[in-house]
């Protein structure tokens, strides 16, 4: 992800950034439409209509991607199609392919994208997978000292911490069923 740094044309374009996009593999691509739906604007009001949070409304309308946060077809190798940009977060998104076991149908599915994935790659999740960018499996397989994200907090329930981008927790211990993360 890299960064593109403004020259000081007016003052308050001194010291301004913006990502490049540079990892987006194809920039005209629309979201997947089947994992895809509305998200309703709110403007700072609560389920009354009463506003609850001052100086809220309007914004770009975005589209809500459905991201696989629990990641538990195990075993099953997945082809990265493309990188993609999410309004909805910091970090990119990733859209699979892969053949489901059970109805030999191919499905597609949104993950986290980490930094060093790329369009083409194969990954996969689960116990058997091997430690590296983009694989999934439990912390008691992954060594020490190793940079991961999209953590969960309780087995089965998908990532709740380290989602966005840049950041990455390091594992430093695991054993009897316990984990040592050291947290961002």
């Amino acid at each position: 992800m890299g960064i593109r740094y403004y020259k000081p044309t007016t003052p308050g374009r001194r010291g301004a950034s913006v990502s490049d996009f540079a990892e987006i593999t194809d920039r005209k691509k629309k979201p997947e439409k089947s994992l895809v739906v509305r998200l309703k604007k709110h403007g700072g009001r609560n389920h009354h209509g009463k506003i609850t949070v001052r100086h809220r409304g309007g914004g770009h309308r975005k589209m809500y991607r459905i991201i696989d946060f629990k990641r538990r077809v195990d075993g099953v190798p997945m082809n990265v199609t493309h990188i993609e940009y999410d309004p909805n977060r910091t970090a990119r998104i990733a859209l699979c392919e892969y053949t489901c076991p059970t109805s030999n149908k191919t499905v597609k599915c949104y993950i986290l994208a980490p930094n060093g994935l790329k369009a083409g790659d194969v990954i996969m999740n689960g116990p058997a997978a091997e430690p590296k960018v983009g694989n999934c499996l439990p912390l008691r397989f992954i060594p020490q000292g190793t940079q991961i994200h999209n953590v969960e907090m309780q087995p089965g329930r998908g990532g709740q911490l380290v989602r966005s981008a840049g950041n990455a927790a390091v594992l430093n211990a695991s054993d009897k069923g316990w984990a040592q993360v050291t947290l961002p």
